[in-house]
């Protein structure tokens, strides 16, 4: 009998993570790689927000706080949600977690009964249908075309669900496409969703900030005020604001399920880092300018590789609305056989080939739920990017 634990049979290790390392490994032995696997800005935390924490702990705010969350945090919180979303929520209807992900993942865990069917977008962050596995229930993927902007349609929103569908999970601007949904198209599966009150949606919202080209952002409880009583809003200080170290997500929602989504944070890791906390109150009361100066960047990056990308043999890679992703097929170059003489049957073998080839580090599109395609996170300097697809131009010239 295994010592471990028979739900891990459930659950992948996270294939950006595994990219990551695999890079940093690389790295480390000398090798000269670029790694885009990461979704983590390479700007530097804001001054204000790291001199805010210098600050909180020069007067000794380093004890416990309440398990979901210091009430000034949760208020900075509320006025954010009404004066950027127009929904207005209560302190006791907002829960701080360690991260976006510990967030997502008690709602799951507080919720979840085996049987339970949440469903997911593919291509989707690798996480979700991790995490529900772990919490006892059902993934339902649900494919999302790049011929529909990799976007769920309504209709296949109604086909996809069932008397024991529990959970939407919308993620906008996407990881790992960078798609984002226009309000008309956040209203069509709202629509859907209104005639199934047993169905619950939880949107992820991190790259809200980071939108392009005057794309306007809007949200499922901002969209469709029905949905307010059944809508968790997930949102975080880690991508706009430069603080992915800083470990600090949020959510707006019901009272009851964000008191039972505290009550399994009260018993796993209690509070946020009190510090952490402090800082993420001036990240949402201070000054903002610095994101559209930063978007404006992530802008070039994005144009910078889209049209480079687009120049390499077998590669189509679409322009994405947000977040600092693209989601590029390469399809064109499965069957063909690289330098090294093995096949390129798979996204998975691509991306290998490319890496020990080339030295660049992407993530395989089927770790998302949809190839042959892969990830490219472009939130790292323009020089590299630039060098890397040169590169990825390079290896799929050399393909044969």
């Amino acid at each position: 009998m295994s010592f471990l634990a028979a739900a891990l049979d459930r659950v992948k290790p996270s294939a950006t993570i595994a990219v990551t390392d695999k890079a940093r490994a690389l790295k480390a032995a000398g090798r000269n790689v670029i790694g885009l696997g990461a979704g983590e800005p390479d700007f530097d935390t804001p001054a204000n927000i790291k001199l805010a924490a210098i600050r909180a702990i020069e007067a000794g705010k380093t004890k416990y706080t309440a398990v979901d969350g210091i009430p000034e945090l949760k208020e900075a919180i509320v006025a954010k949600f009404q004066r950027e979303n127009g929904i207005s929520y209560k302190p006791n209807q907002v829960i701080v977690g360690t991260g976006g992900k510990q967030v997502l993942y008690n709602a799951l865990m507080a919720t979840i009964n085996p049987g339970d069917e949440v469903i997911i977008p593919a291509p989707y962050w690798v996480s979700y249908p991790e995490m529900v596995a772990l919490a006892g229930g059902e993934p339902v993927p649900v494919v999302c075309t790049a011929a529909t902007g990799f976007k769920l349609q309504a209709e296949a929103l109604e086909r996809a669900i069932t008397p024991k569908t529990k959970w939407v999970i919308l993620c906008s601007p996407s990881n790992p496409t960078g798609a984002a949904y226009t309000k008309s198209e956040l209203k069509a599966l709202t629509d859907v969703l209104v005639k199934h009150p047993q169905v619950w949606v939880m949107t992820d919202d991190m790259y809200e900030h980071l939108v392009y080209d005057d794309f306007q952002f809007t949200t499922v409880a901002q969209v469709e005020p029905k949905l307010y009583d059944r809508t968790l809003t997930v949102n975080g200080v880690s991508k706009a604001y430069c603080m992915t170290g800083w470990r600090i997500g949020y959510a707006g929602g019901p009272a009851q399920l964000i008191k039972a989504m505290a009550t399994i944070q009260s018993q796993s890791t209690s509070n946020p880092c009190s510090i952490a906390q402090w800082a993420s109150v001036e990240a949402l009361n201070g000054p903002q300018d610095f994101i559209p100066a930063n978007n404006k960047v992530f802008k070039e990056r994005r144009d910078l590789v889209v049209s480079m990308l687009n120049q390499a043999n077998g590669i189509e890679c679409p322009r994405p609305e947000g977040a600092f992703y693209v989601y590029p097929s390469c399809a064109g170059t499965i069957g063909k056989t690289a330098p090294s003489g093995n096949i390129i049957s798979n996204d998975e073998q691509f991306v290998t080939e490319l890496l020990e080839t080339e030295g660049v580090a992407v993530v395989q599109g089927s770790a998302f739920g949809l190839g042959p395609a892969f990830r490219i996170s472009y939130a790292t300097k323009t020089s590299d990017l630039e060098d890397a697809c040169k590169r990825i131009q390079r290896f799929c010239g050399n393909l044969r």
